[in-house]
């Protein structure tokens, strides 16, 4: 499916960003859309994974030791981008006769 493969792009660059500016990523907070959406792929992260009802379709990557204390500390990703455009794709696939 490409649309994980384009959520394991982008939370691979949300870790190398963290990352580059010294920060250590060990944690992913979830929301229940995110999770019905890429849960296959989170078993192949190696973060610690927690659910977070009011995220949503959201996600955030983050390195636990400064969680809260430093606004860069994290990234948040979004699958609802891909979905909507998903939703698109199919009903285009819809209209051609």
């Amino acid at each position: 499916m490409q649309g994980i493969n384009e959520i394991k792009d982008i939370l691979g660059r949300a870790i190398e960003e963290l990352q580059a500016e010294g920060l250590e990523p060990d944690i992913l907070l979830v929301g229940p859309g995110f999770l019905e959406y890429a849960a296959g792929m989170l078993r192949d992260c190696r973060l610690r994974i927690y659910k977070i009802e009011e995220l949503g379709y959201d996600a955030v990557v983050a390195d636990s030791k400064y969680l809260g204390q430093m606004k860069r500390a994290s990234r948040r990703i979004s699958v609802e981008p891909l979905l909507k455009e998903s939703e698109m794709w199919e009903e285009l696939k819809r209209l051609e006769v």
